[in-house]
């Protein structure tokens, strides 16, 4: 199986960057992972909240393939401990799913074109972070997620 994560713009922040750059090597360890980053819209002062998710939504489906299976980190999905979210890797890894897609919308979260090709919403929190900072820390619990599976010693029960 291979993994893919799309974003919404570019991380400016050195610090976070280095840290996904490092999650995101560790990861390599385990299965093929990508991180796409599609560009911030130009002149968004110009469109409404619904034509900036609009355009969002089809760059991000422009993305993704037929047979790809797409999941949206979105604040109203489900919320997994970091174990359940190993066992649900892993479900998708035994159904025979060869691409799983996860994106991180845009400050409006996504069209709803978007959420009707989605085959399931994550949640990583009820809190409320920034998007750079999701990426960082999504990297870091499918990390967590495969070294679990493996029983390795970096997750803590």
């Amino acid at each position: 199986m291979n993994i893919k994560l799309i974003a919404i713009g570019k991380t400016d922040n050195k610090a976070l960057q280095s840290l996904i750059d490092d999650y995101t090597k560790r990861l390599s360890f385990y299965i093929k992972f990508d991180l796409e980053v599609i560009p911030d819209i130009k002149n968004v002062k110009n469109l409404s909240e619904s034509q900036q998710k609009e355009k969002e939504g089809e760059l991000i489906l422009s993305k993704i393939t037929p047979t790809d299976q797409l999941i949206l980190l979105d604040e109203n999905g489900k919320n997994f401990s970091s174990v359940g979210f190993s066992e649900e890797l892993q479900k998708k890894m035994n159904s025979g799913v060869k691409t799983l897609v996860f994106v991180i919308g845009g400050p409006y979260g996504f069209s709803d074109t978007v959420y009707a090709k989605a085959k399931g919403k994550i949640s990583l929190s009820l809190m409320t972070f920034s998007h750079q900072m999701v990426r960082l820390f999504f990297i870091e619990q499918l990390y967590r997620g495969f070294t679990i599976l493996r029983n390795e010693p970096y997750h803590h029960q």
